[in-house]
């Protein structure tokens, strides 16, 4: 199973990752998310994101999810591009983040296209003659769910909280 990390603006990786929770009734195993603030020091970042990486990685990859890209965050997350089984993608939501939860047992390449696909197919204009989603449910990742304020590292500036794996 694909271990995922979260790289964002400040709070935006642990408030998806808290997303992630609520949806699950916990934090499934693996998800890790690092908050870049505006004083953070890159260098510092990428090494904790290198270090994040060697901790999630499961034996088919590592997902790095990144929200905006060129900036500072996907900067950082362009250089985990380069290690071997880890995709970096760009553009993170609520709905791509789903997806990559559902989809990690599957190949890499499978489970990227898989979270671009929850990614494009969650951004919809609502109408009021709009009918509801046909299919809203996901089976959770298997693993152990803890509450992720226990899980995985959050950077908030260059301070790290205890990891879980």
């Amino acid at each position: 199973m694909a271990g995922i990390l979260i790289i964002a603006h400040a709070p935006l990786a642990t408030a998806l990752r808290e997303c992630i929770a609520h949806i699950y009734g916990g934090c499934p195993a693996r998800i890790g998310a690092l908050d870049v603030s505006p004083d953070s020091d890159p260098v510092e970042v990428v090494a904790q994101a290198n270090a994040e990486i060697e901790r999630l990685r499961e034996d088919n990859g590592a997902l790095v999810l990144t929200d905006m890209f060129g900036a500072t965050p996907s900067n950082i997350a362009a250089r985990l591009a380069s290690v071997p089984q880890v995709r970096v993608l760009a553009g993170v939501n609520l709905p791509m983040l789903v997806r990559a939860v559902c989809y990690r047992a599957t190949p890499l390449d499978t489970l990227v296209e898989k979270a671009l696909a929850g990614a494009s197919k969650g951004v919809q204009a609502i109408t009021p003659a709009m009918p509801p989603p046909a299919d809203l449910s996901c089976i959770p990742a298997q693993g152990a769910s803890t509450p992720c304020a226990e899980a995985g590292a959050t950077l908030a500036g260059a301070k790290m909280k205890p990891a879980d794996a």
